[in-house]
């Protein structure tokens, strides 16, 4: 029985590790964070994405979490309000689509919850060194022993482990666009129902959206640069104390939320940036999702990415050996990641656009077929 080690335990790794497992495989998961970790975006699950969930099992529990917004509102640094919508949101698209969005959070922790009783996950540990040969990739951890393995999945996000252990340093693969985005959670204390606001003062922004009925916000704080801004993407209070650099004269609600962020306990920080790579194995190791081609949350479509990924991945591996199941893989999926990627590069105004009826996405989400 072929076993598998998967880096990384948010979306991509346990999807992967939910068919794998039906095909037969042994799968472990290792996962640097001691257990799942809360907080993050909302994301969306789109197109061809739907359809892997369904084959999961989990598309009606999928739909039982998504969010709820009636609309959005664009405002100035003041406060002031320049625009509205009932017919879309920025984070999510049309409100009449068929598309789900839903917490990042509540999806990994559907997954885990179909994948736990027949997938190992060591939590609290990573990967320390990877050494292949003809027969396997034998792992050394952290905490754990060292294990031999088959083969090896890096489906740890922008900053893979796996990646840098066989494929090198990332600011060879990592590209920077120039945005740099926080989130985190705190109380409703706006009020705020099924309603999203965003807000952009020049070279900073964000949005807060209310989620768990009502009872909590989730604020995105964001800002431009255009050199890369150099931090420790583990350091969380180094990189609270980041963003609150760039709102020194914040007006409007801002000021209150900077207050929460320093109490946030699920804190994320990160540049939005694409991963773009000539190739996304070596030998018997490959990569899945943000960790061997990040389109940046900036695309709307790195969960679908990552989640068709998975189930392309899992078909190649369960039908050929790891050799023409990598080629394929990557065959398969390339042409519909330089699509999505190429989303972020072209973009004009997303909001007009969808507004309008019309949006990029509608012509990329599912362009893909899923193998037999």
């Amino acid at each position: 029985m072929t076993s598998v080690l998967i880096s990384g335990a948010s979306v991509a790794g346990p999807a992967l590790a939910y068919f794998l497992s039906r095909h037969g495989f042994t799968v472990t998961v290792v996962e640097r964070a001691p257990a799942l970790r809360p907080g993050g975006q909302a994301i969306d699950v789109r197109g061809t994405a739907l359809t892997v969930v369904e084959r999961m099992g989990i598309l009606s529990d999928v739909r039982r979490c998504r969010t709820r917004m009636n609309g959005m509102s664009m405002l100035d640094g003041d406060g002031n309000e320049l625009w509205r919508s009932t017919e879309m949101a920025m984070s999510s698209g049309r409100l009449d689509s068929d598309d789900v969005e839903l917490l990042r959070e509540d999806l990994s922790l559907l997954i885990h919850d179909s994948t736990k009783d027949d997938v190992e996950y060591l939590f609290g540990d990573s990967i320390t060194s990877l050494a292949q040969d003809e027969r396997g990739v034998r792992a050394v951890f952290e905490r754990a022993g060292a294990r031999p393995f088959d083969l090896v999945v890096g489906a740890d996000g922008l900053h893979s482990n796996v990646r840098r252990l066989v494929f090198g340093p990332e600011q060879e693969f990592v590209h920077h666009l120039g945005t740099y985005l926080s989130i985190f959670s705190m109380d409703n204390c706006l009020g705020l129902e099924n309603w999203q606001t965003w807000f952009n003062d020049g070279n900073t922004g964000g949005a807060i959206y209310p989620v768990r009925d009502n009872t909590e916000l989730r604020v995105n704080l964001g800002f431009h640069a255009e050199e890369p801004v150099t931090y420790d993407h583990r350091d969380v209070e180094a990189q609270k104390r980041l963003v609150a650099e760039r709102y020194p004269d914040a007006r409007w609600e801002v000021p209150r939320l900077l207050r929460a962020m320093w109490d946030a306990p699920d804190f994320y920080f990160d540049s939005m940036a694409q991963v773009r790579m000539e190739r996304w194995s070596a030998g018997r190791v490959t990569l899945l999702g943000d960790a061997g081609y990040c389109a940046s949350p900036l695309s709307g479509q790195g969960t679908s990415l990552a989640l068709v990924g998975a189930y392309v991945l899992a078909a190649e591996l369960a039908r050929s050996g790891h050799e023409a199941a990598f080629a394929a893989y990557e065959e398969h999926m390339r042409p519909w990641v330089e699509l999505n990627q190429a989303l972020v590069e072209n973009n004009r105004d997303q909001s007009e656009e969808i507004s309008s009826g019309e949006s990029p996405l509608d012509h990329v989400k599912n362009a893909i077929q899923l193998p037999r």
